[in-house]
């Protein structure tokens, strides 16, 4: 059980991450599409966090402390790497970004499709299935912008 307590905590550290990152760049963009853009993906990995969440709880995983923060501060420490590549609009910092969140859930979608494997105990409320597709949909939409920031950035 240690390994999957090991796994899960990995995956809730990596959402808060992402959720950091995504939240630098709603910044950046307030006022603009992107804004919007990268407001909804925020909460529809806040919403998959909570899930994560939730199985950890029913599967008596304790939430590591130290693996989230580890996390957010990796983030932090990330920002100079994205400022060097340029934090402005249509930048290498913007495509880097999507490219970083494009990894990121890739990872998530495949967290939900080993555990829908996994012999675990079934989970009540929690379509594994489901999961995975909305991961899916999330990284055809992060694709699209990170394709569009590479015309602009890499041109």
């Amino acid at each position: 059980m240690q390994d999957l307590d090991s796994y899960l905590n990995d995956h809730l550290a990596g959402s808060v991450g992402a959720i950091e990152l995504i939240d630098h760049w709603a910044k950046i963009y307030k006022g603009k599409p992107l804004e919007k853009f990268f407001v909804d993906l925020k909460n529809e990995i806040s919403r998959d966090q909570q899930t994560l969440r939730d199985l950890m709880k029913a599967l008596d995983v304790k939430e590591s402390i130290i693996r989230p923060a580890g996390a957010w501060i990796a983030e932090k420490l990330s920002r100079p790497k994205f400022g060097i590549a340029g934090d402005e609009p249509g930048g290498l910092g913007l495509f880097l970004a999507l490219e970083a969140l494009v990894v990121g859930i890739t990872g998530k979608k495949f967290l939900w499709r080993a555990l829908a494997v996994g012999n675990l105990p079934k989970i009540d409320k929690i379509d594994f299935a489901e999961l995975e597709q909305r991961a899916e949909t999330q990284i055809e939409r992060v694709e699209t912008e990170r394709l569009r920031a590479a015309r602009e950035a890499l041109a």
